[in-house]
């Protein structure tokens, strides 16, 4: 009788905790074979509005919800998105939860996402902080959050973890090179059949991540000064 009791709690617990994707609006759909799903900001004015899509519920696995967000996007053909904050009663919007937040999404042709280059974007993981060195200088990186550094082409960058038996790669970026992005974190981070979500490259604890899952990073996420 005690393990029933304890194999229900265990369950209501998940059922309590569990992350829940929906596709709370769709205003129409659009064909179309694009893989990618990325921010805009500014692009939007340009943009075709399809629906929005709500996130309920707290996951540390930030590439499973991406996973299933990318699924219910591309079920009505979206290729971009922005984050759509509530509202208090004063109309201002409330501050970003991690356990509750939604997307506008939206087509745009290819051709009129803005050019992004010449940054470096460093994410933590979801779950404790991470020290890593960047050219001989020392960060802590929060749980949740990133930083961004601006590269200089042709200059060397050598990024390390602060382990014992830690990671290191050497980045070389060119002129109107695009934005890199990489997760300081042993944690797991699987690609599904689209690939989207998944690894461009990984050295132990250093990984190269897909644009589209970086960019969803960056907004769920907090960004940090670089600070020693």
């Amino acid at each position: 009788m005690k393990n029933l009791i304890l194999v229900a709690f265990v369950f209501l617990a998940q059922l309590l905790s569990a992350q829940n994707v929906y596709l709370t609006k769709v205003a129409k759909t659009n064909e179309n074979t694009d893989k990618f799903l990325y921010k805009i900001d500014e692009e939007i004015k340009d943009a075709e509005y399809l629906g929005e899509i709500e996130v309920q519920g707290f996951w540390k696995y930030d590439d499973e919800v991406f996973s299933l967000i990318y699924k219910k996007a591309k079920e009505i053909g979206a290729n971009t998105f922005s984050l759509k904050p509530f509202e208090n009663i004063d109309g201002f919007p409330q501050s970003f939860n991690p356990s509750n937040y939604r997307f506008n999404l939206y087509y745009l042709p290819k051709a009129k996402l803005q050019d992004q280059s010449g940054n470096m974007y460093i994410f933590a993981s979801s779950e404790k902080d991470q020290k890593i060195n960047l050219n001989k200088k020392d960060y802590v990186l929060s749980p949740r959050s990133y930083m961004v550094v601006k590269t200089i082409p042709g200059e060397v960058y050598t990024l390390s973890t602060k382990k014992l038996l830690g990671s290191t790669i050497k980045i070389q970026p060119k002129e109107n090179n695009y934005n890199q992005y990489f997760q300081i974190s042993s944690a797991k981070i699987k690609a599904d059949e689209t690939g989207v979500g998944g690894l461009n490259l990984k050295s132990g604890d250093i990984i190269g991540l897909e644009k589209s899952y970086a960019e969803f990073l960056s907004t769920i996420y907090n960004r940090q000064k670089q600070s020693n």
